[in-house]
């Protein structure tokens, strides 16, 4: 699905939630979290592409996949606490949203050990 295709069903539901609103404001919540999920599943055909880019790319580094994987685990916590935020936003739970960031933040520092920990090893190896 294109871009233009995905803003389009962006803005009819947004248009369909402003209205919504004012009769059902549960319904347009749960509508708008449907068409999020939706449009979710829709670009996972093109995060498959990336992956397998950077796969490639990867391999022809000699980056050992243990590596990309943390990294893309790091990705997904972000895209995934991002969105889910934004949904506690979107029902009027701004402080729950900051909280699924904290706890996104502290899964990512602690995917991030490994590296860190081969990073400093590497460089005390440089060191005499």
């Amino acid at each position: 699905m294109e871009i233009w295709q995905i803003v389009g069903l962006a803005l009819i539901v947004t248009v369909f939630c402003v209205v919504l609103k004012q009769i059902r404001p549960e319904i347009a919540l749960q509508l708008s979290i449907l068409a999020g999920a939706s449009i979710f599943i829709l670009i996972l055909s093109k995060i498959r592409v990336i992956v397998d880019l950077l796969q490639t790319l990867a391999d022809q580094a000699n980056i050992s996949s243990y590596y990309l994987l943390i990294i893309l685990k790091i990705v997904g916590i972000a895209y995934l606490a991002e969105f889910g935020a934004q949904i506690c936003r979107d029902a009027g739970e701004s402080a729950l949203g900051t909280k699924i960031e904290l706890a996104a933040k502290v899964g990512v520092i602690i995917l991030a050990i490994p590296i860190i920990v081969a990073i400093t090893e590497s460089l005390v190896r440089l060191v005499p």
